[in-house]
């Protein structure tokens, strides 16, 4: 007696295409998802817009800039010498930040003489424009910082309240919000900004 064995392969291949079908959809919609959220992550958390507030920073920036802070800057490095931080000096959520250029960073020793900034003995050659200071405020002497202390000044050095000033004081590290990176308008990176001109020798 025959025996028929039939078997529809047709059928089973249209189902395993509509199956491999329905998992590239699912990856697709996986990944679209995914980058929406880091996308919405990084603009929210590891991004903020504030103002620049007052003249202190001039003519880097000028009063009602609006920056771009990078608060995942220091996450996993220290700020540096004349990096421009953003911080809390109240240390209260608001949405006024200080501005500021470091120059001091944790146990340097700082001094302000002659118009200069001094550390560790030897003067700091400026990367941009700054009038000489006409007042060393608490570093006419030796200041030696603590181990979460930055020194920090305004690019407007003869009209703005910077570290000099017991009022405000030195920066500790849990202040700093992060790193004003980009100024709006006109759109600029900040870093750029205010730079000295190299000589033909620097070049």
């Amino acid at each position: 007696m025959d025996t028929e064995f039939s078997f529809d392969f047709d059928k089973q291949e249209k189902k395993r295409k509509i199956l491999r079908l329905i998992i590239r959809i699912a990856i697709w919609v996986m990944c679209i998802s995914g980058a929406i959220v880091l996308g919405y992550l990084f603009t929210v958390v590891a991004l903020e817009k504030t103002n620049m507030v007052g003249s202190g920073m001039e003519p880097t920036l000028s009063d009602d800039d609006i920056l771009i802070v990078n608060r995942m800057a220091y996450l996993f490095s220290d700020p540096e010498r004349f990096d421009i931080i953003v911080f809390n000096k109240s240390g209260k959520e608001h949405r006024v930040y200080a501005t500021r250029r470091i120059y001091g960073l944790p146990g340097d020793t700082v001094q302000v003489k002659d118009g200069a900034v001094f550390i560790n003995g030897e003067q700091i050659e400026e990367p941009i424009n700054v009038d000489p200071m006409i007042t060393s405020g608490l570093y006419e002497e030796e200041v030696t910082l603590d181990d979460d202390e930055y020194f920090v000044l305004g690019d407007n050095r003869n009209d703005c309240e910077d570290s000099r000033y017991f009022n405000f004081g030195n920066v500790s590290r849990e202040e700093i919000i992060g790193e004003a990176v980009i100024r709006l308008s006109p759109f600029s990176i900040i870093s750029k900004l205010n730079l000295k001109e190299k000589t033909e020798e620097e070049e």
